[in-house]
C-alpha cells in the first residue's frame, strides 16, 4: 500500500469512529471531533453514496483545508453496517479561489429562489437531493444514484429553449430548464445549475436547484432529446420496463471502464466498454421504435414554431463533439454570429441534425472533418451535413430513406435514423436530399419552411 495511503471507518450513522492519525487531523482541522459526524463535505457525500448504493466508490475530490485545497483520492467501500474509508494523495495546492469562489457564489445566487436541491456525479447520476424535496418525491431514497433523467422528464421553454441541452454540451451554467418530476403527482419545476469540477479541473457533474411550479402537471408537454415522447401505451411500456434499468446498466458500465472506481484490469474494462455499447445500441433501438410507432399514427402532428436554425445546428455539433473527438474529426460548425430563421418543431429538428451529424461522425474517417452550413434554399431554410466518408452510390440513395434498411449488415443501427428523420422533416413542410457519389463522402440537406 502506498505511503501516503490512510484508513479509516465511518458507522451507519455516518460517524467517523476509526481514523489513521493523518485522517483524524484533516477531522480535526475540518472542525469535526473523533467518532463525530465526517467534517468534510466531500468525504461525507462519497461515503453516503456508497452506503446508499451498496457498492464501491472511488473518486478523486477536492477538499477545503485551512488555505489550501487538498486533491484526494477517496475509496468508500460498504462493509457490515459501515463503510470503510482509504484516502491517498494528499497533494496540497492553492486554494481555487476565483472559479471556485464565483461557483459557490452563482449557486447561492440560484438557491435563492429554489424549493430543493440536487447534485450529480460527472456520469450525471444523482449523488445528492436534500430534505427538502421529500414533499415531491414522496422518498428521496430510490432517486440516488439514478441518471438525471430518471428524476426529470425535461420539457421545452415557450421559445423552445432547451437550456440543458447546451449546458450538457459545453460544460456550463444553465436556469430555467422545465421539467417534470417523474412521481405520480408529476409536479412541474424549474431547474437551474452550475457546473462541478474536479482537482484538475475537468468536469464533475451538475449542483443545482427545483423551484415548483404553481401550474398544473405537466402531463401533455414533449420531451427533449434527453428523453423520448411516449405517446400511447406500448410507448409507455417500453420506457418503463427497459429504459430505466438500461441507462443505469449504461451509465455503470460506463464508470467502469473509466476506472472512476479505482484501476482494473485492462480485459475488464474492455468488457465494460462492450456493455456500454451494447446498452446504447438497445436504448436507440428503444428510442427509434417509440419514435416510429408515434410518427406514423394517423393524429401525429409536429409543433410549428419559429426557431433559429443556426443554433439549432450548432447545438447539435455540441452534443456530437465528443464523438468526433474520439476519431480526430473536426466539426466545422455555423459561427455563433451566424442565424438563419425557420419553422419547425425545435425538438424534432435537433432529432433530425443529431441524427445526421451523427451519421456523418460514424462513416467519416478518423482526422477528417465534418462540414455543417446554414443557407437559404429559395422559400426555404436549409442546413447542409457534408462528410469526408467513403460516399453513397446513386441506386443506394433511394434505400437509405426506407425503413429498417441497411445498405450492409455489418453496419450499427436499426435502419430507422433516416427513414424517422425524413418523416419528421416532410411532416414540418420541409424534406431531407442527399447528394452523393462512391469515394466523395455525402452531403445531406434538410430543408424547412422558413419562419415569417
Amino acid at each position: 500500500m502506498p505511503d501516503d495511503t490512510v484508513s479509516g471507518r465511518v458507522d451507519g450513522n455516518g460517524c467517523l469512529v476509526a481514523a489513521e492519525p493523518r485522517l483524524a487531523e484533516l477531522q480535526r482541522r475540518a472542525g469535526g471531533t473523533e467518532g463525530g459526524p465526517i467534517a468534510v463535505p466531500q468525504i461525507a457525500a462519497l461515503v453516503a453514496l456508497a452506503g446508499k448504493l451498496g457498492i464501491l466508490v472511488s473518486r478523486s475530490v477536492l477538499a477545503a483545508d485551512g488555505e489550501n485545497d487538498l486533491d484526494l483520492w477517496v475509496r468508500a467501500q460498504p462493509e457490515g453496517d459501515g463503510v470503510d474509508l482509504t484516502i491517498a494523495g494528499w497533494n496540497t495546492r492553492p486554494a481555487v479561489t476565483v472559479s471556485g469562489d464565483t461557483g459557490r457564489r452563482e449557486h447561492d445566487f440560484l438557491r435563492a429562489a429554489a424549493d430543493w436541491l440536487w447534485e450529480t456525479d460527472q456520469s450525471l447520476r444523482i449523488t445528492a437531493i436534500s430534505k427538502e424535496a421529500a414533499k415531491a418525491l414522496g422518498s428521496i431514497d430510490p432517486f440516488i444514484g439514478q441518471p438525471l433523467t430518471g428524476l426529470f422528464r425535461f420539457s421545452e421553454g415557450e421559445g423552445g429553449d432547451l437550456p440543458i441541452l447546451t449546458a450538457l454540451a459545453e460544460h456550463r451554467r444553465f436556469e430555467g430548464q422545465l421539467g417534470t418530476v417523474r412521481t405520480e403527482a408529476a409536479p412541474r419545476v424549474r431547474l437551474s445549475a452550475v457546473p462541478l469540477t474536479d482537482g484538475h479541473g475537468r468536469f464533475a457533474g451538475f449542483r443545482g436547484t427545483a423551484e415548483e411550479l404553481e401550474d398544473a402537471p405537466d402531463t401533455g408537454s414533449r420531451e427533449t432529446a434527453l428523453a423520448v415522447d411516449v405517446p400511447d401505451a406500448f410507448g409507455r411500456q417500453l420506457d418503463q420496463a427497459l429504459r430505466s434499468p438500461l441507462d443505469r446498466i449504461v451509465a455503470n458500465a460506463e464508470s467502469i471502464q473509466a476506472q472512476t472506481e479505482g484501476p482494473i484490469r485492462s480485459d475488464y474494462s474492455e468488457y465494460a466498454g462492450d456493455i456500454a455499447a451494447a446498452g446504447r445500441h438497445l436504448l436507440a433501438l428503444i428510442e427509434d421504435l417509440v419514435d416510429l410507432n408515434a410518427i406514423e399514427r394517423e393524429d401525429f402532428e409536429p409543433r410549428r414554431e419559429a426557431m433559429d436554425l443556426a443554433d439549432v445546428a450548432r447545438a447539435a455539433a455540441g452534443l456530437l463533439s465528443v464523438r468526433a473527438d474520439e476519431k480526430g474529426i473536426r466539426i466545422d460548425r455555423p459561427a455563433d454570429d451566424e442565424a438563419l430563421a425557420a419553422t419547425g418543431d425545435y425538438r424534432r429538428v435537433l432529432q433530425i441534425l443529431v441524427n445526421l451529424v451523427g451519421n456523418a461522425v460514424r462513416y467519416a474517417p478518423a482526422d477528417s472533418q465534418v462540414w455543417i452550413r446554414c443557407e437559404h434554399e429559395g422559400d426555404l431554410a436549409a442546413v447542409i451535413v457534408a462528410d469526408q466518408g467513403r460516399g453513397i452510390a446513386k441506386e443506394d440513395q433511394p434505400k437509405i430513406f426506407e425503413k429498417f434498411e441497411r445498405l450492409s449488415a455489418n453496419e450499427p443501427g436499426s435502419g430507422l435514423g433516416l427513414y424517422i428523420s425524413r418523416r419528421l422533416a416532410r411532416a414540418m413542410g420541409g424534406d431531407i436530399e442527399v447528394d452523393s457519389a462512391p469515394g466523395q463522402g455525402a452531403r445531406f440537406v434538410l430543408t424547412l419552411p422558413l419562419s415569417a
